[in-house]
């Protein structure tokens, strides 16, 4: 008598990405990862609109 017990249903063996992630950083690690997501992003969108404003201001600060 032979079972299959090397072919696995994929519905077993997957998890949830989201339960995954809990399990390996905690409530406390998603919502800082969050919070970081947020800040870094709306820190690329303000910065990258003035950056060559901003440069240039630099460096004409320093050679007056």
């Amino acid at each position: 008598m032979e079972t299959n017990k090397s072919v696995k249903e994929p519905t077993e063996e997957k998890n949830s990405r989201w339960k995954r992630m809990l399990k390996k950083f905690g409530v406390a690690g998603i919502i800082f990862f969050t919070v970081k997501g947020i800040i870094t992003s709306t820190m690329i969108y303000f910065l990258g609109k003035n950056f060559w404003t901003i440069i240039s201001g630099y460096f004409s600060g320093i050679f007056q």
